[in-house]
């Protein structure tokens, strides 16, 4: 692959104040109250931000230009880029909302994850092939574009095609249980397949870097303005919203564009659980593992003693002083 590659990184630091206040003006409901919407859980940050943008550093240098999307605030990475990265490091720019919702500024401000990564693709200068990413992710071994985009303008998402009438009937199920229709990463990827037509199969994208064609959101959405709007105007997470990456993934498999491989192997995830040594058990497997993908989730629910091991990990695998 010889053209250029970025990567785009949505960003957002729970403990501002100033964030966390405006939020609390924008509830119409009980959205601040329930994590699959809006509770705070959903904006905690504790730095995985400068683990995810050392680990594409260390581990992908051939990225053109990282990208990290925010809402007027600035993890200020470059003491610490310029101390970990001596010799030199990849090209970072700070992107506010205001620059991917130009035309749709009536609906900012957003604390909505599904809202936002439906305007990725229009940073502008993006590259035409970029890669998506979340702060809670990291490289923890070296990879390669090959690993994102194929030869034949064809990315690789890291997914496993499921059945959909019978996921649906299982979320039925469980929202009968539980009494409350919940926000689901799941239920977002229904809602996109249901939008491409599919009646059948969707893909069940896993917790990974998504390689992602600018082209293709411009084809799904760009001349769409009607299914823009639909998914950007909830300021908060909401049932009614789509998945825009399976979108785009679901319109490139139609025309066989797509590489569609099993994170199996490759993915390593950790959220601290309340079981003795859960932590130091799940951190041996990724010792002992050849994964080339993290996701730590929920890390501030973490003990002290675990989020020391936890980072601890991470300053070995990275080659980094980590606070």
């Amino acid at each position: 692959m010889k053209e250029p590659i970025d990567v785009v990184i949505t960003w957002v630091d729970g403990q501002d104040r100033e964030l966390a206040e405006k939020r609390k003006q924008y509830v119409e409901s009980d959205e601040l109250e329930h994590d699959d919407t809006g509770g705070a859980t959903r904006y905690a940050s504790i730095g995985e931000i400068w683990w995810c943008v050392a680990s594409i550093n260390r581990f992908a240098p051939w990225v053109h230009h990282i990208y990290i999307v925010t809402d007027g605030q600035d993890p200020q990475l470059t003491p610490f880029l310029e101390e970990s990265f001596p010799e030199g490091y990849i090209p970072m720019d700070i992107v506010d909302h205001r620059q991917i919702f130009r035309g749709f500024e009536q609906y900012l401000p957003t604390f909505n994850s599904l809202s936002i990564e439906t305007m990725l693709w229009r940073i502008p200068g993006l590259s035409r092939h970029f890669i998506e990413m979340n702060d809670d992710f990291m490289f923890s071994a070296p990879v390669s574009p090959d690993d994102f985009f194929l030869a034949g303008d064809t990315p690789v998402c890291y997914a496993t095609w499921a059945c959909l009438p019978l996921v649906r009937m299982t979320r039925i199920i469980k929202r009968c249980m539980e009494g409350r229709p919940k926000v689901t990463f799941k239920g977002n990827m229904i809602a996109a397949a249901q939008i491409a037509g599919n009646r059948w199969t969707f893909l069940k994208i896993r917790h990974a870097a998504r390689p992602l064609v600018r082209d293709t959101f411009e084809e799904c959405l760009g001349q769409h303005s009607d299914l823009i709007e639909r998914n950007i105007r909830h300021r908060f997470r909401h049932i009614e919203q789509f998945h825009a990456e399976e979108l785009h993934y679901l319109h490139l498999a139609r025309r066989n564009r797509l590489c569609v491989r099993s994170p199996k192997g490759l993915l390593f995830y950790l959220e601290p659980k309340d079981k003795k040594n859960y932590v130091l058990r799940k951190l041996a497997r990724l010792k002992r593992g050849s994964y080339k993908f993290c996701c730590f989730n929920n890390l501030n629910l973490a003990t002290e003693q675990d989020l020391c091991e936890i980072k601890a990990a991470i300053a070995n695998i990275l080659k980094i002083s980590v606070k």
